[in-house]
């Protein structure tokens, strides 16, 4: 099994172009589900989970096409990728493909709106928590579905089509209402979707429904409205920059007190991270085509988080923010309020000297001058990245081992951090 060594303690400078964003990209691949005509999508990172996502699209009988491999002038831009869904010939999504991702799920809404019934297995994932799909069945079943469960699978069936309805969620859920949202530009009639959750990537799916026919209004606000039109059809449509990957190496500047400008991102897809760097001493600039992010010698400064959904902070960015602050001077406090278990990361920070103490959703970092590298475990995603960050700011060397964690979301993590200096390197297992 590969794994990543480290080599920490040089300010990294340089420049990184950021790739599509993976949450994008997963719901845009399989809204190519509604419409017989080719989704072309651009800027498409390639990832360990939209690779898998084609292979679940392939076997539902969508053909995958590459227009263009994204390089050009020593940069890269993203894959070019055609989905045309014209001859599905399988509406089963089956467990040995969905249990590997969970938002593989989002076959569902399109499926059911477009042929009148789906069979998809329960989902799989990372194990940061129970999130439970009943949110996107009550959704469903508000549009008019008939939803039974059996042996693990989730039979969905709406023989007359789906009809609009309002769907009220009780909480926020990313997933539940890009699954909706996809369904609902199907259905007869008029759909509502209140308590929506807001983030970019929301809006970035309703662009590119509305340009393959979709008629949506309020995407990136917590209430949408859905005009649900008879056929969709074949479009073009960029992947929005990735803000996670933006801000992971955001942090990475100020773990290891260096500048790299972030390619290609928009300063307003992070407001509230850029805003609480800077309460911790760094300095962020927006370029016409960047943002700039550096930290000076000095330690950098404590600051409390709590994760919430956007526009609040990024529970993404959670772990990334506790090994910044794992060598900040002073202590705070983050406040994960969206997995029950996102802290898994914390006993690989301890294995590097990092002083944290967890109470229930509250992890208190005592901050120290310097952290050493060690032997550490990926548990998921982002704790993943979260030891890589740490040990480009350790003293020594760091192995991070099961990094195919980091292939899920992460494009050529080790080529775009050794461009600004890492010493990084990944051993093949």
């Amino acid at each position: 099994m590969d794994r990543i060594r480290i080599t920490g303690g040089a300010p990294l400078s340089g420049v990184i172009p950021i790739s599509g964003a993976k949450n994008a990209a997963l719901p845009l691949m399989a809204a190519c589900l509604l419409t017989e005509g080719e989704l072309k999508l651009e800027n498409l990172p390639h990832l360990a989970d939209t690779a898998l996502m084609g292979e679940i699209l392939a076997n539902h009988g969508v053909a995958l096409t590459m227009h263009g491999n994204g390089g050009g002038n020593g940069q890269h831009h993203g894959r070019v990728i055609g989905l045309s869904a014209r001859n599905i010939t399988n509406l089963v999504a089956d467990y040995d493909l969905v249990r590997k991702m969970r938002a593989s799920f989002l076959v569902l809404g399109p499926l059911l709106a477009r042929f009148g019934q789906a069979k998809v297995s329960l989902p799989g994932g990372c194990a940061i928590g129970t999130r439970p799909v009943d949110l996107h069945l009550k959704a469903m079943e508000a549009l008019g579905a008939q939803i039974e469960l059996d042996s693990g699978y989730v039979l969905a069936r709406a023989p007359h089509g789906l009809k609009g309805g309002v769907v009220t969620f009780p909480f926020v859920s990313v997933g539940a209402t890009e699954n909706i949202l996809m369904a609902a530009c199907l259905a007869k009639g008029e759909s509502v979707i209140e308590n929506a959750a807001q983030e970019p990537e929301i809006a970035d799916l309703a662009r590119c429904l509305q340009s393959m026919g979709g008629r949506i209004e309020g995407a990136g606000t917590s209430t949408i409205r859905v005009q649900g039109v008879a056929a969709l059809h074949a479009a073009t449509h960029a992947v929005l920059p990735d803000r996670i990957e933006a801000g992971t190496y955001a942090m990475a500047a100020g773990v290891t007190g260096g500048r790299i400008e972030l390619l290609g991102v928009r300063a307003a897809l992070l407001e509230s991270l850029f805003e609480i760097l800077g309460r911790a001493g760094m300095m962020v600039e927006e370029t016409p085509t960047s943002v700039v992010v550096s930290r000076g010698p000095a330690r950098h400064r404590p600051v409390d988080v709590v994760t919430a959904p956007f526009p609040g902070f990024p529970t993404d960015l959670q772990a990334q923010f506790m090994a910044l602050m794992a060598t900040a001077q002073g202590e705070c406090a983050i406040t994960e309020t969206i997995f029950e278990n996102r802290f898994m990361h914390v006993p690989e920070l301890a294995r590097m000297g990092a002083q944290i103490d967890v109470q229930g959703h509250v992890a208190h970092v005592h901050g120290i001058a310097r952290l050493k590298g060690a032997q550490v475990m990926a548990t998921d995603l982002r704790a993943s990245v979260s030891l890589v960050l740490a040990g480009l700011g350790a003293d020594g060397d760091t192995y991070v081992n099961r990094v195919y964690h980091l292939d899920r979301g992460f494009e050529r993590l080790e080529e775009k951090l050794s461009a600004c200096g890492a010493q990084i390197e990944r051993l093949k297992g």
